[in-house]
């Protein structure tokens, strides 16, 4: 273990055996830190929290502190943190309410940027990559290989589907599903994420069929309802389609338009 002597860390954490501790951070009680992560100088990491292996944290982020929301009142809640994450300087991350079931969760492997804002009760999935200044309110759900461009801006209760791409300074107060693209303030969609698609190696006949889920849902004039039932066939023959009709039938806010 390897902890500048000016850290300060509290006798109850619990820290691996090669975590690294820079000068001037602070790791409170309550919190667990797995093998191979780098905390750097000037990190502030309060708990309930658990981190898992091979995490970086850059210098002023500020990790599990309590929610901003004013229900809360001191509540027993906690912050969950898999393994692989890259977070940059003066990234935020706030702890769970009893609203929100009592936890934040992010995954594995992804690269927040500098100036991230993650609020209470939010559920990051996987490969997510969110560039400088994007903020999630409380409530938000994001899944694997999202990504969001500079100063997005993520309203509460909001879910964003996988391989969704959101352009810069985009205000998002409605879903996105799997694979879409949209940008602007307020957002509106503009087709589907299809360079993010062959990065990831989907093949050609599985883009074009999203492609015309795409349509279905966008450009065809149906009702939600209607839209799923014409997207069930395909997802029959194309599996890629069904997280955009699993997506459609577990949104709550209604999806962007």
């Amino acid at each position: 273990m390897s902890i500048d002597q000016r850290a300060i860390v509290d006798p109850a954490a619990r820290i691996a055996d090669d975590v690294s501790i820079g000068a001037f951070s602070i790791i409170g009680p309550d919190v667990e830190i797995g093998a191979g992560t780098v905390i750097g100088p000037h990190v502030v990491i309060n708990g309930p929290t658990r981190i898992g292996c091979n995490n970086h944290f850059f210098q002023f982020s500020s990790i599990g502190e309590i929610p901003q929301d004013k229900k809360y009142h001191g509540e027993n809640s906690r912050l969950e943190i898999g393994d692989g994450n890259t977070i940059r300087e003066f990234v935020t991350i706030n702890r769970g309410t009893d609203d929100g079931g009592g936890v934040t969760r992010i995954g594995n492997d992804n690269w927040l940027m500098a100036y991230i804002h993650i609020a209470h009760d939010c559920l990051v999935e996987n490969n997510t990559i969110f560039a400088n200044g994007a903020s999630l309110a409380g409530h938000v759900e994001v899944d694997d290989n999202v990504i969001l461009g500079g100063f997005t801006l993520v309203h509460q209760f909001t879910k964003i589907g996988n391989h969704a791409f959101c352009g810069m300074g985009s205000t998002i107060s409605k879903d996105i599903p799997p694979y879409v693209m949209v940008s602007g303030n307020p957002a509106s969609p503009y087709g589907i994420n299809s360079e993010g698609l062959k990065r990831h190696e989907y093949s050609k006949e599985a883009i074009r069929a999203i492609k015309d889920a795409y349509k279905i849902i966008y450009r065809s004039g149906h009702t939600s309802d209607e839209a799923r039932q014409y997207l069930r066939p395909l997802a029959e023959q194309h599996p890629e389609v069904q997280p955009m009709l699993d997506f459609l039938n577990r949104s709550q806010r209604g999806i962007l338009r």
